[in-house]
């Protein structure tokens, strides 16, 4: 239970900027007990994690004129697995903060408790959240107390930024589509993906979204008519870049002298032996932008050499523009896709299990909860998972 003088209300940017932005500074994301604290940097703006969804809100508690927390809601319309519409309406709560000498007294569950309200009143027929499956807090917070149900457990995948670039195959033809296109192939190929949103052409059109490319053999006959008349090569891959680090950055914080010690010797071995590209943790230390991948898809027996030629060629292009600051590539795919096996990544940073938990608002919706969970999930039974570019 919420402590007596707690106050819970909207975000006013004149009045609250600071206090918020001072909060994220000491907060980290994540379980307090890892190795090193990934910390954000919303560069000044608070609010542009969730700006660019269709319809979004914050609030903030108040304890005796001290702000204590903070929570961030979105709305927009996705493709649910066996929901009672084709279409459903959803709440994604993220952001959640308390200030560390207010930790344990309620604040978090109150804060929660008045987001849900927000989204009943906008007729929402399901809130979910994303947290690490080691994150006890969060996960004892909305699982036991709160009522939330594991439903998915994809994998956040982070590649640091080389200064060397990555060779691709001249066999392998990359080509970026217009935005008409991108759509009607999105439309065509993964609007059963659960969580695909209705709005995609929206997603497409903002200036995150630097554009959707697609990879095939050069040898394929099929490739002169790529998209037209629902046509496609034998193996084609696809995938969109959303330039995240423009709305905000990442900081490690927190790095144990040993870790920084090594991070900075395989600096130095990439010096003098770049043919090596050994990944530096000390490049992360400072805030860094990072280009968030999604609308991943692949069809064809070969095509798991076409995701990696496409990562690879988004690799160059974000070693290429210095002027994004980009120093890592992250995804999210689900925990059954095959083409995960084909991403390149660094286990140091990456996150092999990122718990999504899901919770109905509508009585109507209960029995599309224990769908979701009454069956253990496999990759013959569980749909491609879309990972909306706006959540991150």
């Amino acid at each position: 239970m919420a402590m007596k003088g707690l106050r819970i209300r909207s975000y006013d940017e004149q009045m609250d900027r600071g206090g918020v932005i001072e909060l994220e500074r000491r907060c980290s994301v994540g379980p307090s007990d890892r190795v090193f604290h990934l910390f954000t940097d919303t560069l000044g703006d608070p609010i542009a994690r969730i700006r660019n969804s269709p319809l979004f809100k914050m609030l903030v508690a108040e304890l005796e004129n001290e702000l204590v927390g903070v929570i961030q809601g979105s709305i927009k319309t996705v493709t649910i697995q066996k929901a009672s519409k084709d279409l459903s309406k959803v709440g994604y709560i993220s952001g959640l903060r308390v200030s560390p000498l207010h930790r344990r007294k309620g604040i978090g569950m109150s804060l929660v408790n008045h987001l849900e309200q927000w989204f009943i009143d906008n007729q929402v027929n399901f809130a979910y959240m994303a947290t690490e499956i080691d994150n006890e807090a969060s996960v004892k917070l909305f699982v036991n107390k709160l009522g939330y149900m594991h439903f998915r457990t994809p994998a956040i995948l982070i590649n640091p930024v080389y200064q060397q670039s990555c060779h691709i195959s001249t066999d392998v033809k990359i080509r970026k589509l217009r935005t008409e296109e991108a759509e009607y192939l999105y439309r065509n190929y993964i609007c059963s993906a659960d969580f695909f949103p209705s709005d995609i052409d929206k997603i497409l059109q903002n200036k995150l979204s630097l554009g959707t490319w697609v990879a095939y053999d050069c040898a394929d006959q099929s490739q002169t008519l790529f998209g037209q008349n629902g046509q496609v090569p034998n193996n084609w891959a696809m995938l969109s870049i959303w330039n995240s680090g423009k709305v905000f950055k990442l900081r490690i914080g927190k790095v144990p002298l040993s870790w920084f010690l090594y991070s900075k010797g395989f600096g130095l071995v990439d010096k003098v032996f770049p043919c090596f590209k050994m990944p530096a943790l000390a490049d992360f230390l400072d805030p860094f932008g990072f280009y968030f991948v999604y609308g991943l898809y692949c069809d064809g027996p070969q095509s798991g050499r076409l995701v990696q030629a496409l990562f690879r060629f988004v690799h160059n292009m974000a070693a290429a523009n210095s002027m994004d600051e980009c120093k890592a590539i992250v995804t999210e795919v689900g925990g059954y896709d095959t083409w995960r096996l084909h991403i390149p990544h660094w286990k140091l940073l990456s996150c092999p299990e990122d718990l999504w938990c899901i919770k109905a608002l509508k009585p109507e919706e209960r029995n599309t909860i224990q769908e979701f969970t009454k069956t253990q999930p496999t990759s013959k039974t569980t749909k491609p998972l879309f990972v909306d570019p706006r959540d991150i």
